[in-house]
Formats: structure tokens, sequence, C-alpha cells
């Protein structure tokens, strides 16, 4: 699970994974390419990338983006940047 806080007018180029992610928008908007379709985001609507397909993410630019991601299976790459359990 990773929380993103993305400020306003901000591109994620198109890029793909081998992970399937799924996420909700808690705050902001943007537009998200998934495929040959664009989505037009708000706060309360959620999302599925198959994994593999290709994507990309553009927040508007009058708003902060907050949004909850989740992948499967569990991405290894971002171990270095989890933030470490308050009771271990």
């Amino acid at each position: 699970m990773v929380m993103y806080r993305i400020d306003p007018g901000k591109v994620f180029p198109l890029h793909s994974h081998p992970h399937a992610q799924f996420g909700v928008y808690l705050e902001g908007a943007g537009d998200l390419r998934v495929g040959d379709q664009v989505w037009k985001m708000k706060k309360g609507d959620s999302y599925y990338i198959p994994p593999g397909v290709p994507h990309e993410l553009r927040t508007s630019e009058k708003e902060t983006s907050v949004m909850v991601d989740f992948f499967t299976p569990e991405r290894q790459d971002y171990h270095p940047e989890a933030v470490a359990p308050d009771n271990p």
C-alpha cells in the first residue's frame, strides 16, 4: 500500500509494470490514462490497472491530489521508501 500526495500539475509519464495496481482518489483530481482510455478522476473515485498495461497520470492544475495505491504482487522496489511501523 502506498499513499501519494502529489502537487498540482504533475505528470507521471506513461509506464507499465508487472504488478496489478488499484487504488482510490482521496483528494484532488486528474486524468488517468489506462491503455487507450482516459478517466477523469476525482475524490472518491477508484481504479484498477491490470499488469503490463501502460498508464499515465496528469494531476489537476488547481489542487493537490492524494491517492492510496495497492499493488499485487508486492512492489519490492518500494521497500527502501517504506516507513517503519510505530510498534515493531
